[in-house]
Parts: structure tokens; sequence; C-alpha cells
């Protein structure tokens, strides 16, 4: 019992399984809990949120990031006290965890509300969001995933179409119908 309360209070204390190591916790740590300065450090609490505040992936996700604030946020708990149990609960991280309680009290307040990853795969129009949520968070996500593709692959295959032979047959404002057939043509060729 002695050694486990050593390494409660010490993180890096070593016991019999290794060097259990975490994150210094320095001044700008807790600047950024106490007054961010961007919405990354403003919304850090939430999980893996984009950290550029530019870009249209930004602009899109953004609307999903302040609707789970709002929804996982207690309207009597301050951020700041969210994101300070998230840094001493979590270590910022998606992973890792430095005391068990703050963190099972942070995930309690949020109501296990997360977003875990966002990334493109495979083509940057093909984003995938993967979130803890409700359903309505849930179906937010996936309109947003569904409009990155098809306006991704509405812009790959107009690329195509314009630098091959049949650019003369594209009407001044097609559909997404028209512009999959011009398509499916140049594939056929």
């Amino acid at each position: 019992m002695k050694k486990f309360k050593y390494w409660v209070i010490f993180p890096g204390y070593k016991h019999k399984g290794g060097l259990v190591t975490f994150q210094d916790i320095t001044i700008d740590h807790l600047r950024a809990v106490f007054f961010p300065k961007d919405f990354y450090e403003k919304y850090q609490y939430l999980g893996s949120i984009p950290w550029k505040s530019e870009g249209d992936i930004f602009k899109m996700m953004e609307p999903l990031i302040i609707f789970m604030d709002y929804k996982a946020k207690p309207w009597w708990c301050p951020r700041w006290f969210l994101r300070l149990l998230h840094l001493f609960g979590s270590d910022n991280s998606l992973v890792r965890m430095r005391n068990l309680y703050l963190h099972n009290l942070h995930t309690k307040l949020t109501k296990g509300i997360f977003m875990w990853d966002w990334k493109t795969k495979w083509y940057d129009y093909d984003l995938r969001i993967t979130i803890s949520g409700d359903k309505q968070m849930q179906e937010i996500a996936d309109m947003i995933e569904d409009f990155v593709y098809t306006k991704g692959l509405k812009k790959y295959m107009l690329e195509k179409i314009n630098n091959s032979d049949l650019r003369d047959q594209l009407p001044p404002y097609p559909t997404y119908c028209e512009i999959v057939n011009l398509y499916n043509k140049i594939e056929e060729e």
C-alpha cells in the first residue's frame, strides 16, 4: 500500500512494472486552462479537436464541436474546471490517465461526450469522425462526412472531366448525376 501511495503522489516513482512517466504540467498548461488563447485550447477537454482554426475541415467541424460543448458542459460547471479535470485526470491525452478519480469525474460531468479522432483517409475528401455522444451528435457527424465526401468527389470528377475531351458536353451548372455520367464515360474510354 505504501508503494501505491508514492506512485499516486509522485508519478514516475519506480515500481515493479518499470518507470511510469507522465507529462510535466507547466505554467503554459495552466494558462491554457484558465486563459485559453484559441479554439483548440478552449474546447480541448472534448478530445481530439482540430488544432488549426483555418481551412475547410475546421469550418465544417466547428458547429459539431460547439454543439458537443453545449451538450457536454453542465450549466453550473465552468469550462475552465472541465479543462482542469482533463489536464490533471488524463494529461490532456486520449490514452493516458494520470488520476483515475479525476478522469472519471470529467467523464461523468461531460456525460461521456468525447471526440476520439478525426482524419482524412485515402483522399483529402474522405473525412472520418469518431465521437462518443448521443444519436443527434452522430447524425451531425455523419452529415459532415457525407457533405465532405460528396463535395470532394464532385470536385475530383470535375477536374477529370475538364482535363478530357468531354469538357464540351458539360452544362454550365451541372447536376451531380450529369457529372457522374460524364465521369463514367471518361473511365470507360
